[in-house]
């Protein structure tokens, strides 16, 4: 697989909560050069990045992030504004309290209604898979295919842990034939990337892909 191939799934990320308009015009531009799938950056960003860079990037952001106990009515809120701003993906977390309370119907239908709110833009359903049992991770996997979103999400790279293939490979078993599947957090090598990739992800989300392509060292998620 080559370096284009692989950075051609990869979402750039920075969504630190002290990241610099400094920081974010690197990864701006980085994603110009290597030509990532997208720049995944806070919503706060996305007006300012639309009129500096215009359509030379595809602008993703997050809602609900990265706790998800937002309500219904402030995550389409968000979702609509950063649309409007300039966003072109999505990328929302799930309420992950009413998961655990079983309130299935909640779940489905805020997913559905942000959905439907932004049309025909890119929906990714971040469903934190550290907090999650087994069972909860096949019922979510249901519940986003229900809602008709775009993706399923593994984590925020906020949490306790991040993607792993044991994960991928469940939701691989479990989502219907229309959603695709992003990995996210804890992907530290070239290795992770071509193995998430070649298990099925059609994005991986992450600040660190161009750094090791170029063989650099990275930490963190």
């Amino acid at each position: 697989m080559t370096n284009k191939e692989i950075l051609s799934h990869i979402d750039h990320t920075l969504l630190k909560q002290f990241a610099t308009w400094e920081e974010i015009k690197v990864i701006c531009d980085d994603a110009i050069t290597y030509e990532t799938a997208s720049v995944c950056i806070p919503p706060s960003y996305v007006k300012k990045i639309k009129e500096t860079y215009g359509e030379q990037l595809n602008i993703c952001t997050v809602i609900g992030f990265p706790l998800g106990y937002n309500t219904t009515a402030v995550k389409v809120f968000e979702a609509v504004d950063a649309v409007k701003n300039g966003a072109s993906e999505i990328d929302m977390v799930i309420n992950i309290t009413a998961l655990k309370n079983k309130d299935y119907d909640l779940v489905q239908n805020e997913i559905s209604e942000i959905k439907q709110a932004i049309g025909d833009k890119i929906l990714k359903v971040i469903v934190e898979t550290c907090f999650l049992t087994e069972a909860e991770k096949v019922k979510v996997c249901e519940l986003v295919t229900n809602a008709k979103a775009d993706y399923i999400k593994t984590s925020t790279g906020f949490g306790t842990a991040g993607a792993t293939i044991t994960d991928i490979r469940l939701f691989k078993a479990n989502i219907g034939p229309d959603v695709k599947m992003k990995a996210a957090g804890g992907v530290k090598s070239v290795d992770d990337l071509i193995a998430f990739i070649n298990e099925g992800c059609a994005r991986i989300g992450t600040s660190s892909a161009v750094k090791l392509l170029k063989g650099e060292a990275v930490s963190g998620y």
